[in-house]
């Protein structure tokens, strides 16, 4: 029988979204995001971070109280600044519904910036969620580090979401497994054929852990594999001493971990731009 996590004790961990938020902003924005870029360059509070495979990236902890002018000034200088590298070929500009950012979208838009699906921010204790999760026959969780196998899981994944397969997004995953950040890849098989994946990224120097890239094929959701392979990942977790988890969450996982106690703090919306 699958415990309670309602009745689960204490772990310790802020229940309070405001409090969850502090931890948020303070711990997991800029170096946070980026242990696998390859080259980081700043502009005024912007992180602008450049990843294997041509793929940039943009975060920041907060605009500093710049007004819409300063901030429209600061997308065009990002932007020129990936423009000049030709091996990128597209950014991401990530943006978060708690920020005070004056003008931003209408300088992202204006910059040629494409809005994606809004997320919700989770976060709450590992405790919560790392319970037993019956799964279906047949059905195992296995940790992946094999090129093969990370191969297989990205293409996977790819196939999940509806996305033509990659070979960008594999390398970018066998570069940070060469790198030995921590990253953890997880994976359920059905009878030797992936069905489901996600990652665990600890977050070195705080005690948190971020949840990332679940995928199911179509035919296989709503059987709890997703459930079990956020559980499996919870208690790595907390092997690993991290006893808060995040995620960015979209509405096929969002209730799910609500039910396991995790809170919406914020949203977070990408902002994509391609070459």
């Amino acid at each position: 029988m699958t415990p309670d996590p309602a009745a689960a004790p204490p772990t310790g961990v802020p229940a309070d979204p405001a409090a969850l938020l502090r931890v948020y902003d303070d711990q997991l924005r800029t170096d946070a995001e980026t242990p696998g870029a390859v080259s980081v360059a700043r502009l005024g509070p912007l992180r602008m971070a450049t990843f294997p495979g041509g793929r940039g990236f943009v975060s920041y902890r907060d605009l500093d109280g710049a007004g819409a002018v300063t901030v429209r000034g600061w997308v065009g200088e990002a932007l020129e600044h990936f423009r000049a590298d030709r091996s990128v070929v597209d950014v991401e500009w990530k943006t978060r519904g708690h920020d005070v950012a004056p003008g931003l979208h209408e300088a992202l838009v204006e910059h040629g910036f494409v809005a994606g699906e809004v997320e919700s921010v989770m976060m709450g204790p590992a405790a919560a969620l790392a319970v037993e999760v019956p799964l279906p026959p047949g059905v195992v969780l296995r940790r992946v580090t094999a090129e093969a196998d990370v191969r297989a899981m990205s293409a996977m994944a790819d196939e999940a979401f509806g996305d033509p397969v990659s070979t960008r997004r594999a390398d970018d995953l066998m570069f940070r497994l060469s790198r030995e950040d921590g990253m953890e890849l997880w994976v359920a098989e059905a009878d030797g054929v992936m069905v489901s994946s996600g990652r665990l990224e600890p977050v070195a120097g705080t005690e948190v852990a971020g949840v990332w890239g679940g995928a199911t094929l179509p035919a296989w959701r709503g059987r709890g594999i997703y459930r079990a392979l956020t559980a499996v990942r919870a208690r790595s977790a907390l092997a690993l001493g991290k006893t808060v988890l995040h995620s960015d969450s979209t509405e096929y996982s969002r209730p799910i971990l609500e039910r396991a106690g995790l809170v919406k703090v914020t949203t977070t919306t990408p902002y994509e731009w391609t070459r």
